[in-house]
């Protein structure tokens, strides 16, 4: 670990000329915006690099600014697409992540927990499975954690909430790479005969025609909307003939223990 605590404009004009660089070899950093400060101090280890202000606090969620890695984007988005759900805090004005799946796929959410602590969102802390009580008093076993709150995610809120209502953002073709398609197959996606659905249930059905056009004209995937046999309700089907190709895109970025859902063992 090193540290350097030089002028505050120049240092700006140091990270951001060195962006790309610090990205490659740190992995992660967020910047953060100084108020009534001249100096502070950088922190920089393995997979971060963390602001303090002249008295060695930690700069709160609400100054933080950016700009994010890549592959925190693409979680984010794919699994958005899933269970997962964003939260606008107004303590730290500032957004968070919430990430739940049944126990039974722990394996799954401890491997993408571990990804995003490594990056520097989350605790480094294990997430355990919890027991909740669902719906006509059924017992549930999930297992859940969430990100830290950053305002520079306040963004990503915005365009997926409409009046707290989640929503499939216009522009979802911009962010639909090969790692967020990976992260909603794992997080959505159930084996089907020999295609694969997507339960895009919370979605309508203009939203998932939206999606459906982004896989083709995108990945080249071949993928029709069916009824989930509840009114006003869709699901996603992959074809079968471009299940090869699926594989081909996605096998790289999916954990071992979701493998069947592209029919692997």
């Amino acid at each position: 670990m090193s540290y350097f605590a030089p002028n505050a404009y120049l240092i700006y004009n140091f990270i951001y000329l060195i962006y790309e660089c610090l990205v490659k070899i740190f992995h992660f950093f967020t910047v953060y915006k100084i108020s009534n400060v001249d100096t502070f101090v950088l922190v920089l280890n393995s997979s971060s690099i963390i602001l303090y202000d002249n008295k060695f606090n930690k700069i709160s969620s609400n100054k933080r600014i950016g700009p994010h890695n890549k592959d925190i984007l693409d979680i984010l988005f794919g699994s958005l697409l899933g269970d997962c759900h964003a939260e606008f805090r107004n303590k730290g004005n500032g957004t968070r992540f919430c990430f739940y799946q049944e126990s039974s796929h722990s394996s799954y959410i401890e491997w993408l927990h571990s990804i995003i602590s490594d990056l520097g969102y989350t605790s480094t802390k294990k997430p355990i499975i919890q027991t909740r009580l669902g719906k006509k008093g059924n017992v549930r076993k999930v297992i859940r954690f969430k990100t830290w709150t950053y305002s520079s995610f306040n963004w990503i809120y915005e365009i997926w909430y409409n009046d707290k209502t989640k929503i499939v953002p216009s522009n979802i073709g911009e962010y639909l790479t090969p790692l967020a398609l990976a992260i909603w197959i794992m997080d959505d996606g159930t084996k089907s005969g020999v295609g694969l659905k997507l339960s895009t249930n919370s979605f309508s059905y203009s939203e998932c025609l939206l999606l459906v056009k982004v896989l083709y004209n995108k990945f080249k995937l071949k993928a029709s909307i069916q009824s989930s046999g509840v009114d006003n309700q869709y699901v996603i089907y992959i074809w079968k003939e471009s299940m090869p190709l699926l594989k081909e895109i996605i096998l790289p970025y999916v954990h071992s223990s979701m493998k069947y859902k592209l029919n692997i063992k």
